[in-house]
């Protein structure tokens, strides 16, 4: 089993994959026929979003039965094969466990809805403050009240996601012991990891007005989440020792993620914080459009990766998932750049100090979706913030190009495979258009050519093996108040290794503050570089330099 310091994991969207049997949806058997691809890639673990059965309301995470496999997405013995298929590669899988909330269809909650007290308390209801006013001011991150009202009852529950999304009650021991139940028949089918969906938001404080705000205080990193995620380690995943877990923590506080992925405070092995990918939100507010912060960026991942180090805590290091747009076109540059700028925020990431996670098509530089129509978007919060966003006055002009900047579906159209139509993702009419690019994106091309960016994330990769200072060597910031190149050094036994990330289409001037003297060119994305303490860096230039 693979040190997770020096491993890197794949996130797989399974509708967005592969599609095996060509009804439009990516699926487990679609899976286990790529695993050569990610074997050649390089990755150590995939981590798969939810399959489990589910009525797709925010696309699997409203689990209705955790024990089930989707039929959409195969069966049980498709899955076993995959873990069994990927174990020939020496490749582990980690599923995506969704435990904040249930579907309402879950049969927790209808038993909760027809009246039975017992799976009532698996949930939060609260009466309202009076006729037709919810218990609290908080606010659904989907948008509206987190609140829904049980006519029937004349009660409320809490969703702090959609109204089809009720959260639970973590403070029932029954609910706690039901969750165990499914680690363990999950670890029970050979799965080497977990990860937990905004597993941070699990403890909810005081049920009261939330004066400053929308309720986020009262929910986020709660009284009782580290005592939880403790219990849970010690009684399932915490008796494996090569077990892997990260949590993803919404909103959260460094301090608590020092707990959270400490080395020895028996909870998590990592964790995914969001802080630096809001660097183009306005405050909290996403559904704006402003540039994006680039100092504030810098500040962030350098104090992340400096804080956790001093506090012997350990981070998922990435730049996508499905809930974020594509980064190239994010922080990059689709066009002129393309290549140049995803191997530059390639190297930004990889080379820091964290188990690095990389997005299906990431490592083919895949780009935002460009949808013009609202009946192209797919996702409930786009969806609901598309109406939201015009009900405040915004044309629809406005809001698309909102949208199209920071919709969950630039990150969930289908994988680009190959030339053929659909980008061979399928035969059959794709659940969600495939990005129209696929002819100059793709992954059968990338293969090909050596310059690839396919064949640089596979460098990257090999290099975290290789070379233990990328996993385990220190991290000191460079030139901090820089406001175009991104530098940092690592040490580690004696070896240094300097990473230096020009982020902008322009040529910079940059100047060493260490003496790069003696140093090697380990890897870049330019072809001939010249190891200077004074460099000229060309448009999105990253150098990877190292010293044994």
């Amino acid at each position: 089993m693979a040190d997770f310091r020096k491993s890197t994991v794949y996130q797989i969207y399974p509708k967005s994959f592969y599609d095996s049997n060509q009804d439009g949806l990516g699926d487990l058997k679609g899976i286990a026929e790529k695993l050569d691809y990610i074997k050649e890639l390089g990755a150590d673990y995939i981590w798969l979003t939810p399959f489990f059965v589910s009525p797709q309301k925010d696309n699997g995470y409203d689990v209705e039965d955790y024990y089930k496999v989707d039929p959409r997405y195969g069966t049980m013995a498709d899955f076993e094969r995959l873990v069994q298929e990927a174990e020939k590669r020496g490749i582990q899988l980690m599923l995506d466990m969704v435990f904040n909330h249930t579907s309402n269809r879950h049969q927790w909650f209808q038993r909760a809805l027809s009246g039975d007290e017992r799976y009532k308390s698996f949930y939060i209801f609260k009466k309202g403050k009076e006729k037709g006013v919810p218990p609290t001011n908080w606010q659904s991150k989907f948008g509206g009240s987190a609140w829904e009202y049980v006519p029937e009852m004349d009660e409320y529950y809490l969703h702090l996601f959609d109204a089809s999304q009720p959260d639970l009650n973590w403070d029932n021991e029954e609910v706690r012991a039901e969750i165990q139940k499914i680690v363990r028949f999950w670890m029970g089918k050979g799965v080497k990891g977990f990860r937990f969906d905004v597993v941070n938001l699990i403890s909810k404080g005081e049920f009261r007005d939330d004066e400053s705000g929308d309720g986020r205080s009262f929910y986020t990193d709660g009284p009782n989440v580290h005592a939880y995620l403790r219990e849970l380690n010690e009684k399932t995943f915490g008796q494996e020792a090569d077990f892997v877990t990260v949590g993803e923590m919404s909103s959260t506080s460094m301090e608590n993620c020092f707990q959270y992925a400490g080395k020895d405070s028996g909870e998590l092995s990592m964790v995914f914080s969001f802080h630096h990918l809001k660097v183009d939100f306005m405050g909290n507010e996403k559904w704006v459009l402003v540039p994006a912060d680039f100092m504030k960026l810098k500040k962030i991942l350098y104090s992340w990766q400096t804080g956790m180090e001093e506090h012997n805590a350990w981070n998922a290091v990435f730049w996508c998932n499905h809930d974020q747009p594509r980064v190239v076109s994010r922080f990059g540059d689709e066009k002129k750049y393309w290549k140049e700028s995803a191997k530059m925020l390639a190297t930004l990431l990889h080379g820091m100090r964290g188990t690095p996670y990389v997005y299906q098509g990431e490592e083919l530089g895949m780009t935002n979706a460009g949808f013009t129509d609202i009946s192209q978007y797919k996702d409930v919060e786009s969806l609901n913030h598309f109406q939201i966003l015009k009900d405040k006055g915004l044309s629809e002009e406005d809001a698309y190009r909102i949208l199209q900047v920071h919709s969950r579906d630039n990150g969930r159209t289908p994988m680009q495979w190959t030339t053929d139509k659909n980008g061979g993702f399928t035969q059959g009419e794709p659940w969600i258009e495939v990005n129209k690019n696929y002819t100059r994106i793709n992954a059968s091309q990338q293969m090909e050519d050596s310059d690839s960016i396919f064949h640089y994330y596979q460098n990257l990769i090999r290099l975290r093996k290789e070379y233990d200072i990328i996993a385990y060597g220190s991290f000191q910031p460079l030139d901090e108040e820089n406001p175009s190149v991104f530098a940092y050094k690592r040490e580690y036994k004696g070896e240094s290794l300097v990473v230096i990330c020009n982020f902008y289409r322009t040529w910079q001037s940059w100047e060493s503050t260490e003496d790069l003297t003696g140093y090697s060119h380990l890897l870049g994305n330019y072809s001939d570089i010249r190891i200077e303490n004074k460099m000229k860096l060309r448009p999105y230039e990253a150098v990877m330099l190292y010293k044994a």
